[in-house]
């Protein structure tokens, strides 16, 4: 009778164990390009190495490592015809997704856009300090203007596929793209602010062709930032 129960609560728990590193993964805590020990990872989380080595195949499975000769697993570094693609597909979703917005967005949810888009102004002016894997409220201000327009289009499975799609590169990267670029930040938040006219505006053909093209533009910054990460990250 107990081994028909054994499985379920070691699926259980090699699920949590990749859960918890893929979290690290995407804030950034674990880097792309790095090594992921499996004693190291066993020690930290206080389990085996046989949940530790099973989630890391579930992790390779999915695409976010690798494993490299004579380094083990590590943190896959994406390609950048990867990334526009993701992108170009996220872009169309995204738009869709605006265009049903601006049927149903309540006042509330607009206050929230702007909300967030000034608090990206505001660190776009004013970069804060941040410590070490700290992360910066453009990262968050950024995740709220855009999930709220997921939300208020009113499709759950729009909104889902869309962030599976975001969660195929760790989040942190963003900001690492958008840090030493002053003219990036600022085209950001006037891409925001267009999107945001054109919801207040009711018009919702343009609110969508504004959402796309941002968004592809965020992804080809974001593809150039790896071809240029990619050249260095194994190095040494």
């Amino acid at each position: 009778m107990s081994n028909d129960t054994e499985p379920a609560p070691r699926s259980a728990l090699v699920d949590e164990i990749a859960s918890q590193i893929r979290a690290r993964i995407m804030s950034g805590e674990i880097a792309i390009g790095a090594q992921l020990r499996q004693a190291e990872l066993a020690n930290e989380l206080g389990v085996s190495r046989t949940p530790i080595r099973e989630a890391l195949r579930q992790l390779q499975t999915s695409g976010l490592i690798e494993v490299v000769p004579n380094r083990g697993a590590v943190v896959r570094v994406p390609v950048p015809w990867e990334v526009r693609e993701a992108y170009q597909v996220r872009a169309q979703l995204e738009g869709f997704a605006t265009e049903l917005a601006v049927k149903r967005i309540s006042d509330a949810e607009i206050a929230t856009l702007r909300e967030a888009n000034e608090t990206m102004r505001e660190a776009t002016v004013h970069p804060p300090a941040l410590q070490p894997g700290e992360e910066p409220p453009t990262t968050t201000a950024n995740d709220v203007f855009h999930t709220t327009i997921h939300q208020a289009s009113g499709n759950q499975r729009l909104a889902r596929t869309i962030n599976e799609i975001n969660e195929t590169f760790p989040r942190n990267v963003s900001w690492l793209v958008l840090r030493d670029d002053q003219r990036h930040r600022e085209q950001n938040v006037r891409e925001h602010e267009r999107i945001l006219e054109a919801i207040v505006a009711g018009d919702g053909e343009r609110a969508r062709r504004e959402m796309v093209e941002h968004v592809v533009g965020a992804g080809e910054h974001l593809a150039r930032w790896y071809e240029r990460r990619s050249a260095t990250v194994f190095v040494g």
